[in-house]
């Protein structure tokens, strides 16, 4: 990118995820100036990261190199309605909800680059598996840097746009279907005689164990859960997928474009 200046549109969870990873980077910007409605939210993302500047209205944002729309699907283009002639011709809009697609938003805007990425909790680490879909006409010569920043978020690769809202489901929301259970079961282990560190790490170390047995072997599914004969909760199995079935399919057919 020829300026690396940022202007947030939205100061919740994303926003703080994303300040987060760059500051793990020691990453500088030109700068960085965020924009919310809630002026406490406001104040607590500034007390937390004290180089960002607060902006005293959405037009402060959009004025920025590169513009971070940061908001939940219902408010985007109300929201780019307000600000489309702030943006200019050279910035980038960086889309960060599913369901409104680039054509919308080009429709709303004077630049063609656009960019939608599905993020992910886990760019807090660094490590987030980021989908993203460049809008047609976006400047080649903005395109190889904007990814080097993008990286700095985690993996981050190029899908069709139309796959977006699966990665919703399968990337940006999965953590939420288990962890709740690992806090769970760490508990457990406590009840059963191990200490805090030893049940957080049994659950940790065997995870990570059980994911690259599942994944990184050549046993079909079948054959990998065969290998442990005594299945505790293996009479809840068929209502347990059946609840992932209707909830997650249920909430995709709502975020589809």
């Amino acid at each position: 990118m020829k300026t690396k200046s940022l202007g947030f549109i939205g100061g919740g969870r994303i926003t703080k995820i994303f300040l987060q990873a760059f500051a793990n980077k020691n990453t500088e910007f030109q700068s960085i100036v965020v924009f919310d409605t809630n002026a406490e939210v406001a104040t607590a993302l500034k007390h937390q990261f004290p180089q960002i500047e607060i902006a005293d209205d959405i037009y402060a944002a959009a004025r920025h190199s590169m513009v971070i729309i940061a908001l939940h699907p219902p408010v985007i283009i109300e929201t780019l309605d307000k600000i489309a002639d702030t943006i200019s011709r050279e910035s980038i809009v960086f889309s960060l909800a599913p369901k409104i697609k680039i054509e919308k938003i080009a429709a709303k805007v004077k630049t063609r680059n656009i960019v939608r990425m599905i993020p992910n909790a886990t760019s807090f680490i660094n490590e987030g598996y980021n989908p993203m879909t460049f809008g047609p006409g976006f400047d080649e010569g903005e395109k190889a840097a904007f990814l080097k920043m993008a990286k700095l978020l985690g993996n981050t690769f190029e899908v069709e746009e139309a796959k977006l809202e699966g990665y919703a489901l399968m990337s940006a929301m999965l953590p939420t279907y288990f962890w709740f259970q690992w806090d769970e079961l760490a508990n457990l282990g406590i009840q059963m005689g191990l200490n805090e560190g030893q049940s957080k790490e049994s659950v940790k170390q065997t995870l990570i164990a059980a994911i690259n047995l599942m994944f990184n072997t050549e046993l079909s599914p079948e054959q990998v859960m065969d290998l442990i004969p005594v299945k505790p909760i293996g009479d809840n199995q068929t209502q347990i997928c059946e609840i992932y079935r209707s909830k997650l399919l249920s909430l995709y057919e709502k975020i589809k474009p």
